[in-house]
């Protein structure tokens, strides 16, 4: 059984919480909060004022540039104002501020359960259906997938990768979509697959999902040019680079894209949306998401309209647990302790977790003791002890210089530290610092 050759760890997976669970949808608010940064790229521009009517999977907001996505009315009612929102983590950013009246849907948009199989629309014309959907990397990243589909001059595709990993911790939802909606993700591969001119497509799925190994696996034998690629359990598998590595063996080289060794990745819920937006003609208003916690009540994976106060869908699980001391936006090794549950869904948030006191609480950090542990976990082959140092020091050309940009947040560092110290955090502080050095630096070329 495959896996990616550099680096890696494997925590509990801790999915038994929410695996299996249903999707459930989350009703909907009384008022909506639409942000316009849910993407990679430039913010959404907004397209209605105050005062206007809207329905569901109305265009609300146009892409503000050439990497940016689309936003649409997730509720149907009344535009109340264009303001700004503060998200979980205390940024300000401008939203749209919808008072919900009904649940009235864009006549264009089909509503039916009816799988829609077939596709004859051309490249283009599938790029420009998912370029108006406002479709963006579900997966966490959110990069805006009609990018991804046109390749820059002199690169061509020759193979989808389908992310069906879910390495990350205590997260079920993109595990329950396949087996709920596999047949609408078969599609999806295979209007990519059209999309891209190509005619290879590999699903990489964990061993730890031998129902949803069995499920894809049934689906794709229907199907001429998809295969499954079970994977053996590693965290982060669930990477663009290291799933490269694990299903066709092939590299990235630093600084690179996916498109440089003739890949394209998406992920199982990017892809069921792509279906949704060339079959069905459906925005990208809703996503599922996964709430979860050792001491949950309602423990699951919950359809969610974006726009929805995230109070709301813990309230459909149960409600704060009283022993909570931390609650992450995402899953445990990548995801971000929030400071407040009121700040709306949106495309970026893929689950929630609810740890409990004694397991929130960080270690004392010691003296690191150069055992090389963190260096030898690092998928990207970078030198995490080196990085968090240079970071404390602010020594910034020395970081770029040690490749801080290839870092992908993965959490390795800080998982495998026998001295707990906050690598992770340092090198975070640090690759935004140099991150916004080269972009003043190609801003004045």
């Amino acid at each position: 059984m495959k896996t990616f050759s550099i680096g890696g760890v494997h925590p509990h997976d801790n999915k038994i919480y929410s695996a299996h669970q249903p999707i459930t949808e989350c009703a909907l608010p009384s008022k909506a909060i639409i942000p316009l940064v849910q993407h990679i790229g430039a913010p959404a521009q907004p397209v209605v004022e105050k005062g206007q009517k809207v329905k569901v999977g109305e265009l609300i907001a146009k892409a503000g540039g050439f990497v940016s996505a689309n936003i649409h009315s997730p509720v149907s009612g009344t535009v109340a104002k264009i303001d700004s929102t503060t998200d979980a983590w205390g940024m300000r950013m401008p939203a749209i501020f919808i008072d919900v009246e009904g649940d009235e849907w864009l006549e264009t948009i089909d509503r039916s359960t009816d799988v829609v199989r077939e596709c004859t629309l051309d490249p283009k014309e599938i790029i420009d259906r998912i370029s108006a959907a406002g479709v963006v990397g579900l997966g966490g990243a959110c990069f805006p997938t009609h990018v991804k589909l046109m390749p820059p001059p002199g690169k061509k595709a020759e193979v989808l990768i389908v992310n069906g990993v879910e390495c990350e911790p205590y997260l079920t939802c993109d595990h329950q979509l396949m087996l709920e909606h596999g047949e609408e993700i078969i599609v999806g591969i295979q209007i990519l697959m059209r999309a891209l001119g190509i005619d290879k497509a590999v699903i990489g799925i964990e061993k730890n999902k031998p129902d949803a190994i069995a499920r894809m696996r049934e689906l794709a034998a229907r199907t001429l040019g998809i295969s499954v690629q079970p994977l053996k359990l590693k965290y982060p598998q669930g990477g663009e680079k290291q799933l490269i590595d694990a299903c066709i063996g092939r590299q990235v080289p630093s600084g690179a894209l996916p498109i440089e060794v003739g890949a394209v990745v998406d992920n199982v819920a990017t892809i069921y949306a792509v279906y949704e937006a060339v079959q069905k003609r459906k925005p990208l208003i809703s996503r599922v998401m996964t709430v979860t916690g050792k001491s949950l009540q309602k423990p699951g994976n919950y359809s969610v309209r974006f726009g929805t106060p995230l109070s709301q869908v813990v309230e459909a699980a149960g409600g704060v647990p009283e022993d909570t001391g931390k609650i992450i936006g995402g899953g445990p090794m990548m995801g971000r302790a929030m400071n407040n549950i009121d700040m709306p869904s949106n495309k970026r948030v893929s689950g929630l977790l609810f740890l409990p006191e004694s397991e929130s609480r960080r270690v004392e950090p010691e003296n690191c003791i150069r055992c090389g542990k963190c260096v030898s976990a690092c998928p990207m082959g970078l030198e995490p002890y080196l990085l968090s140092k240079q970071a404390q020091m602010q020594m910034w050309d020395d970081m770029e210089k040690h490749d801080v940009m290839d870092c992908i947040d993965c959490g390795c560092c800080l998982f495998t530290c026998p001295s707990h110290r906050p690598l992770l955090d340092y090198i975070r502080m640090g690759k935004a610092t140099v991150g916004g050095i080269i972009r003043a630096r190609q801003a004045k070329k």
